[in-house]
């Protein structure tokens, strides 16, 4: 039994399908389905149900699987922990960052973090915030930027900025000569917002019900906050969007216009999140330093 093995039926019992745990793993199908039954004949007894187009782990592959995640995540601590006893900064950092911000604070961070920290290349993941955080306590990923709150046992979270949330309109939109809206308007228009499972759509859900003493406003849903720019622009609806990813549309734009909230504004806090045991503290200082010196729009340090 290997650690290769290992990784191999984690990420099969994630992916649920050859072609695409082989993908995860970098290796052709063959190798991978190869290296799964060498390790089932070993241990005699199967890991997996397999049928056409679906994997499932059977009862016992759901706990070797399990007991393989925590012997991977062991075997990244030794390396860790090796890597922070020579040069917390020389070597690779493993970046996630969820959908809403990576656009926009990455084409600014990673020159930032290649000057504070020239020997230390970051590998960058974006993805849901769920998915990430997984992805972080199997020692996939070294540190994330997120949205908070996040409390999960054995994670540090550290908030590093709020930021303002805006209305986007089309420009023939009433709105539009408004000078702020309240949150209480967003119900009176089609709300166009991301699709479930998505940490900014919950947000402004929660404004929407908040400030509403519990109704819903009627919502129309977009794959991307650049669909639903564009959704907005054709005059689908209106949509909130993080100030990040619209301050810097002009006031003259022929097609929209960013509308602030009256104050006090609604904000999301956005921070770092790393495991407790992850010990190149310095590396977590450079990458904080790094997001503030991008001085995104509509942010401000969280207090």
């Amino acid at each position: 039994m290997t650690l290769t093995e290992l990784r191999y039926i984690v990420a099969l019992a994630r992916e649920r399908h050859f072609g695409r745990a082989a993908d995860k793993c970098n290796v052709s199908q063959p190798t991978l389905s190869i290296a799964v039954k060498k390790l089932e004949d070993e241990l005699g007894v199967a890991l997996f149900e397999r049928s056409s187009g679906d994997i499932r782990c059977t009862p016992i592959g759901v706990q070797v699987v399990a007991q393989a995640e925590r012997a991977l995540a062991e075997s990244a601590r030794v390396t860790e922990i090796a890597a922070a006893g020579k040069d917390p900064l020389a070597g690779p950092l493993r970046l996630g960052v969820i959908y809403t911000i990576g656009p926009w604070l990455l084409p600014a961070l990673v020159p930032r973090v290649k000057a504070l920290a020239p020997q230390m290349p970051l590998f960058i993941a974006e993805g849901y915030t769920e998915n990430l955080l997984e992805r972080l306590k199997s020692c996939e990923l070294d540190v994330l930027v997120l949205a908070l709150p996040i409390e999960e046992p054995g994670l540090v979270a550290q908030p590093v900025y709020d930021e303002a949330f805006r209305t986007l309109v089309p420009t023939a939109h009433p709105w539009a000569k408004l000078k702020s809206l309240r949150p209480e308007q967003l119900l009176d228009e089609p709300l166009l917002m991301l699709g479930a499972g998505n940490c900014f759509r919950d947000q402004v859900l929660d404004l929407c019900t908040r400030a509403s003493q519990g109704e819903s406003p009627q919502v129309l849903e977009g794959s991307s906050l650049e669909t639903i720019r564009h959704m907005v622009s054709s005059g689908v609806g209106v949509t909130v969007m993080p100030a990040s990813s619209v301050d810097g549309i002009p006031a003259d734009d022929p097609l929209l216009r960013v509308k602030r909230f009256t104050e006090p504004s609604p904000t999301r806090r956005v921070g770092l999140v790393w495991r407790s045991s992850f010990p190149r503290h310095k590396a977590i200082d450079v990458m904080r330093k790094a997001v503030l010196d991008c001085h995104l729009p509509g942010t401000r340090l969280a207090k």
